[in-house]
């Protein structure tokens, strides 16, 4: 899949909910790979380089990036797999970043704080254009759309159906021990 287009591929290490759509994928910026070869090809004339530049292109090759419009998904590791889900109705805070290759380099660092976690949850490391990303990212999660529920109001009613089950089972024993003390 081309970087940055809406589509409807499959992702094979993700699960995405019937009416939930990919509006963004991408991996880290080709050039991020620069500070590893700064560092890495002057090093790699001892042969200690090499594991450095040979594991900044495995960590770029197998880490992808996803924001669909109800969640925001990181896929990376080399030997294994690890996935991380954030929804978008727990997204607090997102930021942006990008240090001097960054800069140079036209690539960043995205951000993402939830709510009750500590601290940042999600980063999406090394993408291009991070500024447009995060406001993407803002978009989506103030945006209610059409097929999204109006989750305030089903909260509401979750909240008002348990406080009307525990007044009962709190009633109950009441109850019941007053028609005992009526028998006796």
């Amino acid at each position: 899949m081309a970087p940055n287009q809406s589509t409807k591929v499959q992702f094979d290490w993700i699960s995405l909910d019937g009416d939930e759509e990919v509006v963004w994928a991408d991996t880290p910026h080709k050039s991020s790979l620069v500070p590893a070869l700064v560092v890495g090809v002057p090093l790699a004339i001892i042969l200690v380089g090499i594991p450095i530049i040979v594991g900044a292109y495995l960590h770029r090759e197998n880490t992808e990036y996803v924001v669909t419009n109800r969640a925001l998904y990181r896929k990376s590791g080399i030997i294994s797999r690890n996935v991380q889900r954030v929804d978008l109705g727990k997204v607090q805070n997102t930021t942006y970043s990008q240090g001097f290759f960054g800069q140079q380099f036209g690539y960043g660092t995205v951000e993402v704080s939830t709510a009750g976690g500590s601290g940042v949850e999600l980063t999406f490391d090394s993408i291009s254009d991070p500024k447009r990303v995060q406001e993407l990212i803002n978009t989506q999660t103030k945006d209610d759309g059409p097929d999204r529920p109006d989750d305030k109001a089903a909260v509401l009613d979750e909240i008002l159906t348990e406080l009307r089950a525990i007044r009962v089972a709190v009633e109950a024993p009441d109850q019941k021990e007053a028609s005992t003390s009526e028998e006796l």
